[in-house]
C-alpha cells in the first residue's frame, strides 16, 4: 500500500478516536449537569457520573483528574447552553411595569433551564468556580433589577423577589414557570406603584 494511503488511513483512525473522545467527554459533562440538577453538587460523586454516562470511573478520571475539574467543565457547559439573561431582555420595554414583567419571565426561565442553581449557592464553598458563579449570578440579577425598577425605585426588592429561592418556592406550590413570573411581576408592580404613589414609569 502506498505511503500516502497509509497516512490517510492513520489520519482517519486518529480523527475517529478524537471524535469518540470528545463525544465521551460531552456525555460526561451532560451527566454531571443532570446529576447536579437532581441530587445537588455536593451529593454527586465521580462514580455517579460514570454510572449516568455509562462509562468506567477510570474514564471519568481520564477526562477530569478531579471532581473540581468536572465542576469547571459543567459550569462552562451551563454558560454556553443556558446563558444568564442580559439587559437585552429589557430592550423596547416602554414602561416600568413591562420591564418588571420581562425581567421576571427572563430570570424564571433561566432558573428553569439551570435547575442546579440553588445547589451552586449551597455548595459554593466546594470550589472557587462555584463561588464565582454564585457571585456573578447575584451581581447580574441585582444589575438587571436596578435597570428594570428605574431610578429611585427600591431595586433591592425587585432583586429579592426575582431570586431563585422565590421561584423554587412557587414551583413547589404548583405554579408553572410562566405563572410564577406573572404573579411575581404583578406583586412587584403593585408594590412599586404604592411606593411611588402615582405609578411612576
Amino acid at each position: 500500500m502506498p505511503s500516502s494511503s497509509k497516512n490517510r488511513r492513520r489520519g482517519y483512525r486518529l480523527g475517529r478516536r478524537a471524535e469518540t473522545t470528545q463525544e465521551t467527554r460531552q456525555r460526561l459533562v451532560e451527566a454531571t449537569f443532570q446529576l447536579h440538577a437532581e441530587r445537588g453538587i455536593a451529593e454527586t460523586s465521580m462514580k455517579d457520573i460514570a454510572g449516568r454516562a455509562g462509562v468506567s470511573v477510570g474514564t471519568v478520571y481520564h477526562h477530569f483528574p478531579s471532581y473540581a475539574d468536572a465542576i469547571v467543565a459543567c459550569g462552562a457547559y451551563t454558560t454556553e447552553h443556558a446563558p444568564a439573561p442580559t439587559a437585552a431582555v429589557l430592550d423596547g420595554a416602554a414602561t416600568r411595569q413591562e420591564r418588571i414583567a420581562r425581567l421576571a419571565r427572563a430570570l424564571f426561565g433561566y432558573y428553569e433551564r439551570v435547575p442546579a442553581l440553588e445547589s451552586v449557592r449551597r455548595d459554593r464553598h466546594l470550589t472557587r468556580t462555584l463561588e464565582e458563579f454564585a457571585r456573578a449570578e447575584a451581581r447580574n440579577r441585582r444589575r438587571l433589577a436596578a435597570l428594570a425598577a428605574g431610578p429611585g425605585a427600591p431595586a433591592t426588592l425587585v432583586a429579592a423577589m426575582t431570586d431563585v429561592g422565590v421561584y423554587r418556592s412557587l414551583r413547589r406550590e404548583g405554579y408553572g414557570t410562566a405563572d410564577a413570573a406573572a404573579q411575581v411581576a404583578a406583586l412587584l408592580n403593585h408594590a412599586l406603584d404604592a411606593e411611588s404613589g402615582a405609578g411612576r414609569k
